[in-house]
């Protein structure tokens, strides 16, 4: 190396150096002023909930549009999440509930959300993640409402339906399946295992370059990944994180049939948000059984000039032939057009639960 590159370098890394200085010293000044935002609550009385959704959502879009470059707005996103979660984390760190085992999409979720501060409690079933929030053993559920591909998850749409948790928050989670074996040669392969979402997911790449092998269902792509590990002749479809986890190889990347295909997670706690200034509220509702009930109840959000984002149907669980709809529109419930529709849709429903309302995902 010549004398005048080093004396550049040189000069470049003392930058550098200065610059790291400056940011450690002014994150702990943040990590100071968020403590001190315990202390001025606990001295009014203040007995909330530590964690807001909105305000969460107001710094990051802040600082994604005041940013300059040249680092893209999802890695400023994703830096000042780890930020304000371990600042939070000296408050009190928060217990996250998720479809476990560790090594799933819906762990990649909860970090995504919460950061790595965040106490990840895997649990074996989605029901599992809900009863773990409901008994104040986590003070959150991130769980899979909706694939971009595979459409909604049944089990928790279900539960929305009778659970008492509001929803916070919403995590979209762009989901990339990777075939992981410890095989080389995809002629050795006789066993796929995966969640049967994800394997509907590749269901073509599986005709086309595995049609011979076995499709094999299990409860997550962590466990799909656990199983491929220790057999022979097996693989799993899983994402990045089970593959770290399970030390597994990667024989094929992005094997979704896919490419944007993304998957929804819904946030949960014993409280919603407060408004953020691009929020989203969800409901589940249902119409007397006569015609032109469903347009009655579509008719006060129109009238309002409220947009709706999804419309979803399921069976009534209680009734035959009886449907409830899963409603998401765009506002606050407190914002004037939503809360006067909302209060018109309470007399047209035969049945009207808000789920809650929460800032639209930052990404």
């Amino acid at each position: 190396m010549s004398d005048d590159l080093s004396k550049a370098l040189a000069g470049v890394r003392a930058d550098i150096d200065r610059i790291d200085g400056d940011i450690l010293r002014l994150l702990n000044e943040r990590a100071r002023c968020a403590q001190r935002v315990g202390e001025i609550k606990a001295e009014f009385g203040d007995a909330g909930f530590i964690y807001r959704p909105e305000r969460e959502a107001q710094v990051l879009r802040r600082l994604q549009e005041a940013n300059p470059g040249p680092l893209p707005g999802e890695n400023i996103t994703f830096f000042f999440r780890e930020v304000m979660s371990a600042c939070l984390s000296l408050e009190q760190p928060l217990g996250v509930a998720f479809l476990g085992p560790l090594g799933t999409f819906s762990e990649s979720a909860a970090t995504k959300h919460f950061g790595h501060a965040g106490r990840l409690l895997p649990q074996s079933s989605i029901d599992d993640v809900f009863r773990e929030v409901e008994s104040g053993h986590a003070h959150y559920a991130v769980v899979p409402v909706e694939n971009s591909t595979e459409g909604a998850v049944g089990r928790t749409m279900d539960l929305l339906l009778s659970t008492p948790l509001r929803i916070c928050g919403e995590v979209v989670l762009r989901i990339h399946q990777n075939l992981l074996t410890r095989e080389t040669d995809l002629n050795a392969i006789t066993r796929v295992y995966s969640h049967a979402q994800s394997l509907a997911q590749c269901h073509e790449w599986l005709n086309r370059v595995l049609p011979n092998a076995q499709r094999i269902s299990v409860g997550s792509n962590a466990q799909a990944a656990q199983l491929a590990a220790s057999e022979a002749g097996s693989a799993a479809i899983a994402g990045e994180a089970a593959a770290a986890r399970y030390d597994l190889p990667k024989l094929a990347e992005n094997i979704e049939d896919e490419p944007n295909n993304t998957t929804r997670f819904l946030v949960l706690g014993k409280h919603d948000a407060g408004p953020s200034g691009r929020d989203k509220t969800s409901l589940i509702m249902s119409a007397p059984n006569r015609t032109g009930a469903l347009h009655e109840l579509l008719l006060p959000l129109s009238t309002a000039g409220v947009s709706m984002c999804r419309l979803e149907s399921r069976p009534a669980r209680n009734a035959l032939w009886e449907y409830v709809f899963y409603v998401d529109i765009e506002g606050h419930r407190d914002d004037p057009a939503v809360k006067a529709a909302l209060e018109k849709l309470s007399g047209y429903a035969a049945y009207l639960k808000i789920l809650g309302s929460y800032p639209i995902a930052v990404y």
